[in-house]
C-alpha cells in the first residue's frame, strides 16, 4: 500500500517538474524578448526624445480622420488631419464658364481627376442667379480643401450673361478661366437634342433654325445665339487680359483628351499627373472614358447623355448654318489666336 502510495506521489512530482521546466520554456521563447523589445523601445524613444529637444525638432501627429459628407466624402478627400493642418472652403481659382454643350462636364470631370484639383460637385449659377446671396454663400458652396489645392466651379451660363465678367472681377481679379467651345453647328443640334429629349412635343430643328419658314437665320433662339462666341467674349475681355483665359477645343477633348488636359494643367500651374494612362475611348459612344475617377475607381463613361444621338438634319440647313457663323468664328479665332478649324 505503502509503495503504490509513493509512486503516485513520484508521478505527481514528476508531472509538477515537466510542468514548471515548460512554463519556463515559453517565458523565454515568448514573454522575454518582447520584455526586451520593450525596454529597447523605451530607450530608444527617450533617446530619439532628447535628440529632438536639442535640435529643436516638432513632432507632428497624425489623428483619425475626418468625418466628410457629400462630395467631400469620396476617398482622395478623407484627410488626415496633422498638428495645425485644417481643411477649408475657399472661393474659386479658377471658373470652368463655358460654353453649354461644349464639353464643360468632361472636362471637369476629367480635370478633378488631379490631386491638386477640388471641385464643386454642381453648378452654383452664383455669378448668374444667386449673385445677391453674397460671396460668403458662394464660399460655403465649395468643397473642402487643403493648402496647395485649388478650386474649380462650373458653371456654363456665365460665359452668356452679362454682368458675370465684373462680378467674377470683384471677387478675384487675377482669376483664370476656363472655356471650352465646339463647332457652333454642332453645338446647337446637341443643346436642339437635349432639350427635344426633355420636351419631345418641339418643333423640328429645321424650323427653329429660321423666322417663319424664311430663310432668315433665328438669332433670337439660344442654341443659335449661344454659338455666336465672339459676341460674348468681348464682354469678358473688357475685364480680363487674354492671358487669364484658355480656351479648350471640344473637338480635341474627344479625340485626344490627354493633350487638351495637359494644356490645362500647365494653364492652372499644376504638375502634369492626368495623363493618356487615364483614359480608355467607347466606340459605341465615341467618346473617351475613365478608368477611373473622383467617384468611381472601376472603368466607366460619363453617363448616358455623353455621346447621345443627334437627330438627322437637313444637310442644306446645316450649309446654311455654317456660312451664318462662318463670319463670326473668323472674328473669334482673331480674337482668341487659335484657328479651332470649324468648317
Amino acid at each position: 500500500m505503502e509503495i503504490r502510495l509513493s509512486r503516485k506521489i513520484v508521478t505527481f512530482l514528476f508531472l509538477i517538474v515537466v510542468l514548471f521546466m515548460y512554463m519556463i520554456y515559453n517565458y523565454h521563447i515568448c514573454a522575454l524578448p518582447e520584455i526586451t523589445q520593450s525596454i529597447s523601445n523605451l530607450h530608444f524613444n527617450r533617446t530619439l526624445e532628447l535628440y529632438n529637444r536639442h535640435h529643436h525638432i516638432k513632432t507632428i501627429h497624425q489623428v483619425p480622420i475626418i468625418t466628410l459628407t457629400g462630395s467631400d466624402a469620396y476617398p482622395k478627400y478623407r484627410f488626415f488631419r496633422q498638428q495645425g493642418l485644417q481643411p477649408i472652403r475657399q472661393l474659386p481659382t479658377a471658373l470652368i464658364i463655358g460654353v453649354k454643350k461644349g464639353g464643360t462636364r468632361a472636362l471637369l470631370e476629367f480635370i478633378r481627376i488631379h490631386p491638386d484639383v477640388r471641385a464643386a460637385g454642381c453648378e452654383v449659377h452664383f455669378f448668374d442667379k444667386h449673385y445677391s446671396k453674397g460671396f460668403e454663400w458662394y464660399r460655403h458652396h465649395m468643397p473642402l480643401t487643403l493648402d496647395g489645392q485649388i478650386t474649380v466651379e462650373k458653371t456654363p451660363s456665365y460665359f452668356i450673361t452679362r454682368d458675370a465678367p465684373q462680378r467674377v472681377k470683384l471677387m478675384n481679379p487675377s482669376i483664370k478661366l476656363l472655356v471650352i467651345v465646339r463647332d457652333p453647328v454642332t453645338r446647337a443640334i446637341s443643346d436642339y437634342t437635349q432639350a427635344i429629349s426633355k420636351k419631345p412635343e418641339m418643333q423640328s430643328f429645321e424650323r427653329l433654325v429660321f423666322f417663319n419658314g424664311s430663310q432668315i437665320i433665328n438669332t433670337s433662339w439660344g442654341p443659335i445665339k449661344l454659338g455666336i462666341y465672339a459676341r460674348f467674349l468681348k464682354r469678358w475681355l473688357v475685364y480680363f487680359p487674354l492671358k487669364q483665359l484658355l480656351f479648350v477645343s471640344g473637338e480635341r477633348l474627344i479625340v485626344d483628351p490627354a493633350i487638351e488636359l495637359k494644356r490645362v494643367q500647365n494653364f492652372l500651374g499644376i504638375k502634369c499627373v492626368v495623363t493618356e494612362k487615364h483614359f480608355y475611348f467607347n466606340s459605341t459612344k465615341g467618346f473617351p472614358c475613365l478608368f477611373k475617377s473622383e467617384r468611381r475607381s472601376t472603368p466607366h463613361c460619363l453617363g448616358k447623355t455623353k455621346g447621345r444621338n443627334h437627330p438627322h438634319i437637313d444637310p442644306a440647313v446645316l450649309q446654311r448654318l455654317r456660312d451664318f457663323y462662318r463670319p463670326f468664328n473668323d472674328q473669334f479665332y482673331h480674337m482668341t489666336g487659335i484657328n479651332f478649324g470649324w468648317p
